[in-house]
């Protein structure tokens, strides 16, 4: 097996290729490079990659004088089977483009190996080789963190300073995210600050505490040490229920076609408007330490600070839900989370549930899917997911649902790959945002909307506001409206994304809400959780004020951490002293709403048609295989009772995903008697 670590190098203009240097367990080094303008990089008799066989242990290796034809045919023959080299380059053509290079070192000894090789130029680059020949590619890139550019004649390890020999062209240093105190210091530009108390004294020694005597007991005069513990002491606040694991970024959203016939909101009352905003991408059911390469839904939240107020976008990365009333949200949550006698998580609880619902058919099978582990949150789509309705400046108004879809592309990971970077690198995604940001390569999103109208919203075929479906776009096509950037990492993430709250509440005129009931739900739930986790005055957090854009008007007063109580103004409403009054130009249009009274169930309105079109018209034959292979592996771990369960679901979708889905189960262990047909649960 080969130990591989992906670096990046400049060496100037040479097509954008990539250069790799691997070493084998028998201490050869091969030269290897991929030229993406040949073919797919990976097959044909110009494939774009060759072979220079070198030196062992610390030698050299040179490049042969034609890049695209191998010396060591053989052993490139070799390697071209091998499903992790062949993901590795299909996973990293983004970055063979332009003038930059990937350098891939490896090494199967148990210590990091130094290594040279002379390159075209005959310039000689020491890099360092890493361990572990079962750890990823990923893993190893997110924890080694060294990158190389051609910008120094100085070349050191990163860990002991020391300098490499021979180095002329390359400087190592690390990724932006493990160098971030460094660049702290490079900004203090007149050195370090005085050290104070929290009520800004200065602090003369805090190696120790004070007592009498150097073993004696402390005393309770001791201020500087009472001041730091008992701070410390309450730093945790209570982490989200949902979406506790996450990052964010800040940005800007940009017009870029006009939709005012459909919405007067002034975010987009003109084609290149800009508008402020901060995102927070987030896994759902883990915990705040857990892995972010793990098979749940993402949070993509938006939250836009724009002249009429917050406007908060709280999507996730897929268009749909597991169910449709919000009853049932907390029962679905407590399923993704921990059993309450085992403190485990359960295949019983997750999939008992879900075979009960069949309205959660669907977005099982695209959690299941290639997409249920995107690579990072640059690779990955948002959606509003609900139903809202638009409002023009004549009143009038459409349905509409949001989209936000990823400029760099999709790409996902798979399931094996995934574990390996969940016990590498849980902070993957974490690191991957910051890295790319800092770096220059910013995120973009195209922002684009679907309408339905009233009249096509009553004659549609099932409840438009159903969060278990999609609108097809063939029917509602989708319509740009502008572009989601993201350019500046947080200062603190403490300040900017942990306390940062959204809430679908939120809305501006020109937006409002529509009938889906899981959408009615949230505009309660989030703000109650946000002033329990953050306090009544959590607006007032530089993050999540609103008065960014405006002065803060309204009469909510006092409570905890008030930072703003609006000075003398009244505090009380209607008055006769100038305080704020009504706004009558963003008067709601008026709607009629009737119907009995009652806990009304969700009907079934055709719970698996969707989910059969995902599976015969969406998905290639590579990825139903996964798709079976990934709910073989979950539904394993579930009871008999409940595995049979799940297979007659799934028949539903489709015959033959259930036929393969029992015999997966069956060669796992289990005995299935479910024969896959179509049955009712």
């Amino acid at each position: 097996m080969l130990a591989i670590l992906a670096r990046r190098i400049n060496f100037g203009a040479r097509h954008g290729c990539t250069t790799i240097l691997v070493q084998s367990q028998k201490r050869q080094n091969h030269l290897c490079k991929f030229d993406p303008h040949y073919n797919d990089g990976i097959s044909g008799s110009r494939s774009g990659i060759s072979i220079s066989s070198g030196s062992g242990g610390g030698g050299s290796a040179t490049t042969t004088n034609d890049p695209h034809y191998a010396i060591s045919r053989q052993w490139l023959a070799n390697k071209r089977s091998s499903p992790s080299y062949r993901q590795f380059v299909n996973r990293h053509k983004w970055l063979d483009t332009g003038h930059r290079d990937i350098v891939i070192i490896a090494s199967s000894g148990s210590e990091p190996q130094r290594q040279h090789y002379n390159h075209q130029n005959n310039n000689s680059c020491s890099v360092i080789g890493c361990s572990s020949a079962s750890s990823s590619i990923q893993s190893l890139v997110a924890s080694q963190r060294r990158y190389y550019s051609k910008s120094s004649t100085v070349c050191r390890d990163s860990n002991t300073q020391q300098v490499a020999n021979n180095c002329n062209p390359c400087k190592m240093s690390r990724d932006p995210a493990s160098n971030q105190l460094n660049d702290y210091k490079k900004s203090v530009k007149d050195g370090a600050p005085t050290l104070l108390t929290g009520n800004g004294a200065p602090i003369a020694n805090k190696k120790a505490a004070q007592t009498v005597g150097p073993r004696g007991p402390l005393l309770l005069q001791d201020f500087v040490y009472l001041d730091e513990i008992s701070h410390f002491d309450r730093e945790r606040i209570p982490e989200r229920v949902v979406h506790a694991k996450g990052a964010g970024a800040f940005g800007y959203f940009e017009v870029t076609h006009d939709i005012t016939k459909y919405c007067k909101a002034k975010i987009f009352s003109k084609i290149g408007k800009k508008t402020p905003l901060v995102v927070r991408f987030s896994t759902v059911g883990g915990e705040s330490g857990s892995a972010d390469t793990v098979r749940d839904p993402r949070g993509f939240a938006v939250k836009f600070y724009t002249e009429e107020g917050i406007w908060d976008l709280v999507g996730n990365n897929t268009p749909i839900f597991f169910v449709k009333d919000p009853m049932l949200f907390p029962s679905f949550i407590h399923t993704q989370k921990r059993n309450p006698a085992t403190h485990l998580k359960d295949a019983d609880m997750f999939w008992d549930f879900i075979t009960l619902r069949p309205e959660s058919t669907h977005q099982v099978m695209i959690l299941f899917s290639d997409r249920g582990i995107p690579d990072g949150y640059r690779h990955m789509n948002g959606y509003g997911s609900h139903t809202f309705k638009l409002v023009n400046d004549q009143n009038e108004w459409v349905w509409c649902k949001f989209h936000y879809k990823t400029d760099q592309g999709i790409k996902n990971i798979f399931q094996e790959k995934a574990n390996e970077i969940s016990a590498n690198d849980p902070d993957y995604s974490i690191r991957d945002l910051y890295n790319a940001i800092s770096s220059g390569n910013y995120p973009s999103y195209t922002f684009s909307i679907q309408v339905m109208t009233q009249k096509q919203a009553e004659e549609f075929k099932w409840n438009p506001f159903d969060l278990t479906k999609v609108w097809p776009h063939k029917e509602f096509p989708l319509i740009p409206v502008g572009k989601i950037v993201l350019d500046k990492n947080p200062e603190n993430y403490f300040t900017d994304v942990e306390q940062a709250a959204f809430d679908p509440a939120h809305m501006v005129p020109g937006i409002e809400p529509s009938p889906d009931k899981m959408l009615q739900g949230r505009l309660f739930s989030y703000g109650d959780t946000h002033r329990h986790r953050l306090g009544p005055n959590h607006l007032q957090l530089p993050v999540n004020c609103p008065y960014k854009m405006m002065p803060a008007v309204n009469y909510q007063r006092d409570g905890f951490m008030s930072i703003n109580n609006q000075g003398g103004a009244p505090n009380y409403f209607p008055n006769s002293f100038s305080g704020p009054v009504e706004c009558p130009q963003v008067k709601s249009p008026t709607y009629h709403a009737s119907g009995d009274v009652d806990r009304h169930e969700p009907v079934n309105e055709d719970d698996y048609g969707q989910a059969t079109l995902f599976w015969r018209n969406v998905l290639t034959a590579d990825q139903q295989a996964r798709l079976v292979s990934n709910l073989v592996g979950h539904i394993k771990n579930a009871s008999t009772f409940i595995a049979e369960r799940a297979v007659r679901n799934f028949s539903n979708v489709d015959v033959e995903l259930g036929r393969r889905l029992a015999d997966g189960l069956r060669a796992s262990g289990m005995n299935i008697s479910a024969s896959g047909i179509s049955a009712n649960l």
